[in-house]
């Protein structure tokens, strides 16, 4: 873990002062880290009958599209608003440095279907909140939230501790 850690960039004051951004795009572009967290993911989670993979805009979408293709499953996207082009439920969400809204396709999730969220980073836990919502609300069960990333001093597992949490490095 320690070299997935090392390509991992700290940017001070993004998007806002007082943000320490992680910026993934270092262990991205390194092709043997990259594919070993698709592996640790996969691992995880390739018993689990998952039918759907559901990727956070926009750095989920890069987790979450290969694990589905590595899953044999599924991938829906969650979109801020506006982005997807067909009918849509939405679900408003904080972020640790404002708020904003997130939808998905109102046919993305069927009834029953067991969904696994990926997503790059569990911070506050607000936007994870929100599509768990989401995903309940289309009565898909969900059962994971898997992150590359978790801000554990932000307590954001707290929000979620009805679910099944991963994540690959803590800070």
């Amino acid at each position: 873990m320690d070299a997935i850690k090392e390509k991992i960039r700290d940017i001070p004051d993004f998007p806002k002062k007082g943000i320490v951004f992680k910026d993934i795009t270092p262990l991205l572009n390194d092709p043997k880290l990259f594919h070993k967290v698709i592996d640790i993911f996969t691992e995880r989670y390739r018993n689990e009958n998952i039918d759907r993979v559901v990727g956070i805009e926009s750095r989920g979408f890069i987790f979450g599209a290969v694990l589905a293709y590595k899953l044999e499953c599924g991938f829906t996207i969650v979109r801020k608003t506006g982005k997807l082009p067909y009918r849509t439920i939405k679900k408003s969400y904080d972020l640790e440095y404002g708020s904003d809204h997130l939808e998905i396709h109102e046919d993305s999730i069927r009834p029953g279907q067991r969904v696994l969220i990926v997503d790059d980073l569990l911070a506050t836990g607000g936007t994870c909140v929100a599509v768990t919502e989401l995903i309940q609300q289309l009565q898909g069960k969900v059962v994971g939230l898997a992150f590359l990333i978790e801000l554990a001093f932000l307590k954001g597992r707290e929000k979620l501790k009805a679910h099944n949490i991963f994540s690959i490095v803590q800070y």
